[in-house]
């Protein structure tokens, strides 16, 4: 019977290795160069695996692929599956260095997670990284997809399934362009705020979050609202005179086309954390990320 066939099917560790160093990679030449292995022994691996069972795994494009949704369920499990092995190399080994690999970060801004990063490549100067950036959801819904092994994100989320390390305090602050008629001022009152057309960030981003709720708290309802999806359309905007732009103070740039201005009378302090899963912290990878972030936290660097 078809079931009994099913049963039978022999599948190769060498198959789902390939299948999880290309899905890593998102295509076959870049899962090639990172694990040194020939591009068509790792497409015939995975093209075997496929046709084994029937199914498809990913969809081919150009040089690149996609995962189908199976494919994805797959990625998930072979990711802790590898992960798991990786542990326990790192575990039976007891070595404190690492020699090559692959991090793959996700943060909500890259002024926090670059440094990090920075000084994980000099203790360990064989590592690789890819670093994608995304507002505090995307981020998140990346790190649960296992499409990031660790995560640089100021939204602090109550959930068992994570490890979450305080790295920094960071503030929102105000800038508008030289034109404006606050161009001169250091600070401004919060509630000097009200009937004031603003350019924020999309919903979902900690930017937008927390300087709506400060708003709400204090009853001061702005003008209109200008939405951009990226922190270089927010500065474009601001710069074009359609309002004043909300940024958190360690992405604010000296640019001479702008003004930076500080609120009194309110609390604008957003923590900053690096987030991995709770099941992958004592990864080798995972782990050294995280050791290098609590040396800078605790430097204050």
């Amino acid at each position: 019977m078809w079931i009994d066939t099913i049963d039978k099917i022999d599948m190769k560790p060498t198959q789902l290795r390939a299948f999880h160093q290309v899905a890593r990679a998102r295509g076959f030449t870049r899962a090639s160069a990172a694990a040194g292995v020939g591009q068509p022994t790792l497409s015939g691996q995975v093209t075997a695996l496929e046709k084994a069972y029937g199914v498809r795994l990913f969809d081919r494009r150009g040089r690149g692929v996609q995962l189908t949704e199976l494919g994805q369920s797959l990625y998930a499990l072979t990711d802790r599956m590898f992960g798991l092995e990786e542990e326990a190399r790192a575990l039976l080994s007891g070595t404190a260095t690492l020699a090559h690999g692959h991090l793959r970060v996700s943060a909500d801004s890259a002024y926090h997670a670059v440094p990090i990063l920075a000084e994980l490549k000099r203790r360990h100067s064989g590592l690789t990284f890819s670093l994608s950036l995304g507002n505090s959801m995307t981020v998140l819904r990346r790190l649960f997809d296992y499409e990031a092994d660790v995560v640089v994100m100021a939204k602090l989320t109550a959930d068992p399934r994570l490890y979450t390390l305080p790295f920094r305090a960071d503030r929102l602050v105000l800038f508008v362009p030289l034109r404006h008629a606050w161009a001169r001022r250091r600070r401004i009152r919060l509630s000097e705020l009200s009937g004031q057309d603003m350019v924020l960030r999309e919903r979902g981003s900690v930017t937008r979050g927390v300087f709506e709720a400060t708003l709400a708290a204090a009853a001061v309802r702005p003008g209109a609202i200008i939405e951009v999806e990226s922190r270089e359309g927010v500065g474009e905007a601001v710069a074009a005179g359609f309002g004043i732009g909300v940024v958190f103070e360690s992405e604010f740039r000296a640019d001479d086309r702008f003004h930076r201005i500080a609120v009194t009378g309110s609390d604008l302090a957003v923590a900053e954390y690096v987030v991995c899963l709770e099941e992958r912290r004592r990864l080798a990878l995972v782990r050294a990320f995280l050791e290098v972030a609590g040396d800078m936290a605790g430097d204050g660097a």
